[in-house]
């Protein structure tokens, strides 16, 4: 067990950060161009906030929060999502006072105690914007574009963009007598969690991952038949807002979320290419979210990306990760001397930004070559006592294999013309 990462945890090994890099270098790069700016938030939160936040009905509160108290009692709940602690630091620093709309991105290991499988683990990560301060669906459809820009850069092409509309407090509330009266007849049949949510929240019933659940709630009547006025045409709006940005969705009544703050717009890019079938994608709009933390009434809309899934299902649709450059120079030396000189060319060399490096296992000069080789270094500099009294190096291009002499001075320029 010692040697044994936790269930549910994986170790990213350097033959697979290349491509952690280059997923995180283009979403940085995508919301920078939006107008997102980033933002970190401590790994762990009061547990209030997410009980308040994302509602104590859901599975996430009910069954899979890592939580405990600390050495001062208190209850902390290591982060199972993003949005939660954004709208708390929003809050805590005032930014409300500022200029509106407010654009935040975040980059975040979350945890949720759940079984683990394919793209999806306890410990897993998340690309997460999030946007507050305008009601205006140009918002949603902004958020929903840079979703399906940062997929399709991916190279993934088996993706479904789904949305509907949750409504409001104003027109749930018919809402939720019909579900009420269509599922009492199935009360007993449902599973325990349902039971309790029957009350509480009886549309969270509709996304109960139980099978059985999921039969029983066929046909249920669904929110988009009992929209408000308001609520019907801020979701035209972003269906007219979508097609005008060119992209392509469907309306699915069935997407509920599962987090309880959500509020009108809810929306998932859906793949098959995974296996079964997977969110890769998913958020909406929180009108609420920001007040009912302790905030003042500012509304809000986001999603959530899974990284671990986007890497899967880009690798899935034939998308080949650009490796990174390993080594631009690999320093070979023989005597004490040539070492000093060496360790002197090394640390030039990487203060002109070249990656740089040198034996530390003394090997003999062929078996430096060979470790070269393997390092898949550019070029191979051959320095030793002649080279010294010379002024002069070897410089061979390791993929033409051609050598040739270049002086101490010119080395750089050799290197990187």
């Amino acid at each position: 067990m010692l040697t044994n990462a936790p269930k549910g945890t994986k170790d990213m090994m350097p033959d697979q950060a290349y491509k952690w890099h280059y997923v995180e270098k283009k979403f940085a790069e995508l919301c920078r161009r939006y107008g997102f700016k980033e933002i970190r938030t401590p790994i762990f939160e009061h547990t209030e906030l997410f009980q308040r936040g994302i509602g104590d009905t859901t599975d996430v509160v009910q069954k899979e929060m890592y939580t405990f108290n600390d050495h001062g009692n208190r209850s902390i709940t290591l982060k199972p999502e993003g949005t939660s602690p954004a709208v708390r630091a929003f809050i805590e620093h005032k930014q409300y006072a500022e200029v509106q709309p407010t654009k935040y991105y975040y980059d975040i290991p979350c945890f949720r105690y759940e079984k683990p499988q394919s793209g999806r683990l306890r410990q897993f990560h998340q690309f997460g914007i999030e946007v507050f301060g305008t009601p205006n669906m140009l918002a949603d459809a902004e958020v929903i574009s840079l979703g399906y820009d940062m997929i399709t850069a991916m190279g993934i092409n088996d993706i479904e963009l789904r949305i509907n509309s949750v409504g409001c407090p104003v027109c749930r509330k018919n809402h939720r007598e019909a579900l009420k009266k269509f599922l009492e007849p199935k009360y007993n049949e449902l599973c325990d969690t349902c039971k309790t949510r029957f009350n509480k929240n009886p549309m969270r019933i509709i996304d109960c991952k139980s099978p059985i659940c999921h039969e029983l709630v066929q046909g249920a009547p669904m929110m988009v038949d009992y929209l408000c006025d308001e609520c019907k045409d801020a979701f035209e709006d972003l269906k007219k807002n979508l097609e005008a940005l060119g992209i392509e969705y469907t309306v699915d009544p069935t997407i509920v979320r599962g987090l309880d703050y959500y509020t009108k717009t809810a929306f998932e890019f859906v793949t098959n290419s995974i296996g079964a079938q997977g969110t890769v994608c998913g958020g909406g709009r929180y009108d609420h979210l920001i007040e009912e933390v302790g905030g003042p009434p500012i509304p809000g809309v986001g999603w959530g990306m899974g990284i671990e899934r986007l890497i899967m299902t880009a690798e899935a649709n034939g998308f080949v990760f650009p490796e990174e450059d390993e080594v631009d120079v690999f320093i070979a030396v023989m005597g004490d001397a040539a070492k000093a000189y060496g360790l002197k060319l090394c640390r030039e060399l990487r203060s002109k930004g070249l990656s740089a490096q040198m034996d530390t296992l003394a090997r003999n000069i062929k078996g430096q070559f060979k470790y070269a080789d393997r390092l898949n270094a550019k070029y191979t500099v051959v320095i030793g006592d002649n080279e010294i009294a010379e002024g002069v190096v070897s410089l061979k291009n390791m993929a033409k294999s051609e050598q040739t002499q270049v002086k101490f001075e010119d080395l750089y320029e050799a290197i990187t013309k």
